[in-house]
């Protein structure tokens, strides 16, 4: 069995942590996980305790936190749009609150640049983007990741250790709800899941996949790294004004070395 390199950590020492799906939801702070200009006029709500939410200027975007602390999921961060003010849903996406911060930052972050973009564009990509199912591949592809297709139109990528995960459903009528899904661990039982209904940016679902095949770690303090997920992450000790090296905590495939950009 290989030794568990967190049995010679402080608790609180911190760490730098490879795959990032399977990091841990780190601190949930909605200032990091929504990158909005607070002080630009987004509207931010946040109580002590309860649900927190921000509305963009145009209220045509809303985001939410909802902490469940009781269930596994420990609650959902969810990101909707409408074409008008307070006028009907046209896209939603849900995050476990158990999902890492940093994967809800990256994607509020391309969310953000998409809202930008609108006022100099001749079409709103917030609802009429063109972005193609395979620029939301391309990174799950240069990074090893399997991939599956069934004839009903779903395809199914899993990630080299087996435990990330994505699902793309194309549309075949109007019933379809749920375009993509993104998860850790298992489906059956996932550690977090991530979920996209049909109509949501292609570019949004592009920017998470990106970020979870990503091979920049993510920092935790040793007792937030989750210990069912330890045999299977690799850890380097953050050292500063030093790039991190990541030795694996079990030998990877050939020629790919964690820590290296693929």
């Amino acid at each position: 069995m290989t030794p568990d390199p967190f049995n010679d950590l402080d608790p609180a020492q911190t760490v730098n942590v490879l795959p990032r799906h399977l990091a841990g939801p780190g601190p949930a702070d909605v200032r990091t996980a929504w990158p909005f200009p607070f002080d630009a006029d987004w509207t931010v709500h946040q109580p002590d305790q309860g649900t927190a939410f921000t509305v963009s200027p145009c209220m045509r975007l809303w985001t939410s936190f909802v902490p469940e602390p009781d269930k596994p999921s420990k609650g959902t961060w969810t990101t909707a749009a409408n074409r008008v003010p307070f006028g009907q849903e046209v896209w939603r996406i849900t995050f476990d609150a158990t999902t890492p911060v940093e994967l809800l930052h990256d994607v509020h972050t391309e969310l953000l640049d998409l809202y930008h973009e609108d006022p100099h564009s001749d079409r709103d990509r917030l609802f009429e983007d063109d972005t193609a199912p395979h620029d939301a591949y391309g990174a799950l592809f240069r990074s090893g990741w399997s991939h599956s297709v069934k004839t009903n139109g779903t395809q199914t990528f899993l990630s080299p250790d087996g435990l990330g995960g994505v699902r793309h459903q194309y549309a075949t009528d109007g019933s379809h709800e749920l375009a993509w899904r993104a998860w850790a661990g298992y489906l059956s039982e996932p550690q977090w899941q991530a979920r996209f209904s049909f109509h949501t940016p292609t570019t949004l679902v592009a920017a998470l996949t990106a970020s979870m095949a990503s091979t920049e770690p993510l920092s935790r303090t040793a007792t937030e790294v989750p210990v069912h997920n330890r045999p299977h992450l690799y850890l380097a000790t953050a050292t500063p004004n030093r790039p991190p090296s990541f030795p694996p905590a079990a030998p990877p495939p050939p020629g790919r070395g964690p820590g290296r950009n693929r």
